[in-house]
């Protein structure tokens, strides 16, 4: 008769791919399958887990490559390059955080080669190598001092030096050109830009300040000498001197009227004629000093003589006996000359000159008008209807009358310093101001939202991988290692139908038993039964044979009881 494990060995054997499977070859696989889902779950998590990489640095050279990865692993920070290798990616959340840290590093320094090209010269290197050479070097530290300014990202510079000649005619002049990439919302002025220019320009040998073109990443043309200013071709600080006069004088009127009428209820604009010339003057002048004004005597010199009177000479008539005229001496009299007085006495004839030197009143000045005087302000006021409310709420708009007209008007000539003698000129105008045209803002669908779709984007990336982590566990790794463990639904219910069937077989052996017990405790009460009967009957016999009379008793009894 067959038992229950000769059947189990004779059950064919399943063939995959030509394996046997086997109970201890299905036992591997299943290992091998449940380590492959535990590795794919752990990527899955990790992928979970990983943070969004946005790009750092793109575009650089090998040597700042080099350096910025040597300094993200010294700091410990996340790094992975891009599909192409061109950019460096690190954790979106520390972007400017690293590029803050690396700035304060020097890096990126850029690819620009300065004078460290010089030191690595190679022997027997021709003339014309050495002079290449010579003019990268001296572009890349251009370069640099241009990227030293605070609105320039990056700079290169282009140099076109010619060959020298010993002919005076034949001798060209060296140009440059140079392209700024200005950091984003940044703008050079006027100054900035001309200061770029001599900075090149006093670099090189012989370049001319006309000679340097500066263009920005836009191609917007920078140092185009060749457009004049409106304001009588005022240099740069000059225009910019007048811009923030023009500015400061706005300011004033508007700081000043707006309590009065509202901040947005007043428009204000002054023009000014600023005179940037400079002029000297020397001016001398000589006033008389005749009376009242006081005279100062500088020298003073008399003399007198006296003697006989002369004889009368002369041709007689009457202008020879006419007594001499008072003699009068002049203010200034000429050099080597002296005023004569002659008198005459009646006694005799005296002789008395004198000489008086005075000081001439004499005035020098000097003036010196400075630069930037101005010369005449016009300024041109805007405001706003007024308006009021009334007690029911209802809003309305007025103009202004010619009191609160002529206040404001008193007020500006103060404000901008009003000076009629200097031709200045002031307009007040009261208007009602054109309302702005309401903008209505699009509303965007909550699904289009940038913040909504990237807190989407982030949330939806940890639901996904939640939700493969469980597929994988529930639909694939617990019953793969309930196979291996033996504890899978067909397991189990072949093992629970080998326990029912080993309860069976213990029921009908314990049940066997208890029948065998039960048999041979039948045969033993049988077997005692037929022992004590036997017992019984030797007794009787043996009190028959002995005492007869007893046993006709016990057989009398027996039959009286019937």
């Amino acid at each position: 008769m067959a038992t229950a494990n000769d059947a189990t060995l004779e059950t064919p054997v399943p063939v995959v791919f030509g394996i046997p499977q086997t109970p201890a070859v299905r036992t591997i696989l299943l290992s091998v399958g449940a380590a492959f889902t535990i590795a794919l779950m752990v990527g899955i998590w990790l992928w979970s887990q990983a943070p969004d990489y946005r790009v750092l640095f793109s575009n650089f050279n090998d040597k700042d490559g080099g350096a910025i990865v040597a300094s993200l692993q010294q700091l410990n920070i996340p790094y992975k390059y891009s599909d192409g290798g061109g950019a460096i990616l690190v954790p979106a959340n520390q972007v400017h955080d690293v590029r803050l840290k690396l700035a304060s590093q020097g890096l990126p320094k850029g690819g620009n080669v300065g004078f460290e090209l010089m030191e690595n010269q190679k022997l027997g290197i021709s003339q014309f190598l050495e002079q290449v050479n010579f003019q990268r070097a001296l572009e890349g530290e251009l370069a640099r001092s241009i990227q030293a300014v605070s609105a320039v990202q990056t700079a290169r510079v282009h140099l076109a030096i010619p060959k020298a000649s010993v002919f005076v005619r034949e001798q060209q002049k060296p140009t440059a050109s140079v392209l700024l990439n200005l950091y984003p919302g940044r703008v050079l002025d006027q100054q900035q830009v001309s200061a770029i220019v001599h900075l090149v320009a006093s670099s090189i040998p012989e370049l001319p300040a006309k000679n340097v073109t500066v263009v920005d990443q836009n191609g917007n043309l920078l140092s185009d000498t060749s457009k004049q200013t409106a304001n009588n071709n005022l240099d740069p600080s000059q225009l910019k001197y007048v811009q923030e006069f023009q500015l400061n004088i706005v300011k004033k009127i508007e700081s000043i009227i707006s309590p009065i009428v509202g901040p947005q209820n007043v428009r204000a604009e002054a023009t000014a004629d600023i005179d940037f010339s400079r002029s000297e003057q020397a001016a001398e002048t000589y006033r008389p000093n005749s009376p009242p004004e006081a005279s100062t005597i500088r020298s003073q010199q008399t003399s007198e003589s006296y003697g006989k009177p002369a004889n009368a000479s002369g041709i007689p008539g009457a202008l020879s006996n006419q007594p001499p005229v008072p003699a009068t001496a002049p203010i200034t009299a000429p050099a080597g000359q002296d005023a004569q007085a002659n008198a005459s006495t009646n006694t005799g004839l005296t002789q008395k000159d004198s000489t008086v030197n005075f000081e001439v009143d004499k005035t020098i000045r000097y003036t010196q008008q400075a630069m930037g005087g101005l010369k005449r302000l016009s300024v041109a006021v805007v405001v706003n209807y007024k308006t009021e409310t009334d007690k029911s709420g209802k809003t309305t708009t007025r103009a202004l009358t010619e009191v609160e007209k002529n206040q404001i008007t008193d007020l500006v000539r103060e404000a901008m310093g009003y000076n009629k003698e200097r031709g200045d000129t002031l307009n007040v105008v009261n208007s009602p101001f054109a309302a702005p045209e309401k903008v209505t803002a699009e509303d965007v669908p909550l699904w289009k939202q940038a913040d909504v779709l990237q807190t989407a984007k982030e949330v939806g990336k940890y639901v996904i991988g939640a939700l493969l982590l469980m597929y994988l566990f529930f639909g694939y790794l617990k019953p793969t290692l309930n196979k291996i463990m033996g504890k899978d639904p067909a397991s189990l219910r072949k093992e629970k139908e080998r326990e029912a069937l080993e309860a069976a077989a213990r029921a009908e052996e314990e049940e066997a038993a208890i029948v065998d017990l039960n048999n041979k405790e039948q045969e033993t009460n049988n077997k005692q039964q037929l022992s004590s009967y036997e017992i019984n009957m030797d007794m009787a016999k043996q009190l028959a044979a002995s005492d007869p009379k007893i046993v006709a008793n016990v057989i009398k009894a027996w039959v009286s009881n019937e």
